[in-house]
């Protein structure tokens, strides 16, 4: 299902999506174009909306008979989010993550495409237009970031763990207790910026781990095999891997190696304030 010719033509999508969606507007935003969804931490803004539309476009004709499922679809339709457990492959989509990151100005945000198939991740692109970078995994054949091959390795002997999470302000007291574990000694604990760019920060080894207590499969499926592939392992607090159609038992983690993993997963699952 996956060759370089669908591999060629995903990245030529994304990239034509960002060049004419999303880069005309980067910096350029007027304040209609901005919009609040769930809350003022929760935007959506033209480019999102007119990537989106872009890569709805291009997307399922590079393989028919695929469905589409994007942040700003489902927010639209919670129906849409059924195709991500049928039988069909699957294109997930995040046009903008970081879409904060995006209407300040910062250059930290990016566009996440990953095909799945029933529940399996197959392969997936981060797309950072900004920086011009962009990293593609496929399943049982790697990662890459500019062409050339990414390995997470592991983390150096004794040092401190550096794990990106949740932003402590944008999750309620109940999540946010889940996350007390990793204020401990031997980790640098920072709020994440991307979730899709924090996950290509694991896979290049700038970052130990991350976790996370919300599902959304467009935040997660891109990153998720970007990581695996790259080296490293991810699973959710009951040990099992992040299933891209959710019910997963959440806080879950991503790390450069499994031993890292099972210390973020060990210190999430401690015991909880007020215990």
């Amino acid at each position: 299902m996956i060759d370089d010719v669908l591999t060629a033509g995903v990245e030529a999508a994304i990239r034509k999506a960002a060049a004419e969606e999303i880069m005309p507007r980067w910096r350029q935003l007027a304040d209609h174009e901005i919009t609040q969804k769930a809350g003022p931490h929760d935007l959506v803004t033209i480019a999102d909306r007119r990537a989106e539309a872009h890569l709805a476009e291009a997307l399922p004709p590079l393989l028919p008979g695929s469905a589409f499922v994007d942040e700003e679809g489902v927010h639209a339709d919670a129906a849409s989010l059924d195709a991500l457990r049928g039988d069909a492959p699957v294109w997930i989509v995040d046009p903008v993550d970081g879409t904060r990151q995006f209407v300040r100005g910062e250059d930290g945000f990016c566009t996440l495409v990953a095909l799945a198939h029933r529940g399996e991740l197959l392969a997936s692109w981060t797309y950072a237009p900004a920086r011009d970078q962009l990293a593609v995994a496929r399943r049982g054949a790697g990662a890459t970031l500019g062409g050339r091959r990414l390995a997470a390795g592991s983390p150096r002997p004794g040092a401190d763990l550096r794990v990106a999470t949740d932003h402590p302000d944008f999750v309620d007291g109940e999540r946010r207790r889940s996350l007390l574990g990793l204020r401990t000694d031997g980790i640098q604990a920072r709020p994440c910026g991307s979730a899709g760019l924090e996950y290509l920060n694991v896979a290049t080894g700038r970052l130990d781990a991350i976790a996370f207590t919300w599902e959304n499969a467009w935040d997660h499926a891109a990153g998720l095999l970007l990581v695996e592939e790259a080296g490293g392992a991810q699973a959710t607090l009951a040990g099992e891997p992040f299933a891209v159609a959710g019910g997963n038992a959440l806080p879950f983690a991503a790390a450069r190696d499994g031993e890292t993993l099972r210390r973020i997963l060990s210190l999430l699952a401690g015991p909880r304030a007020g215990d």
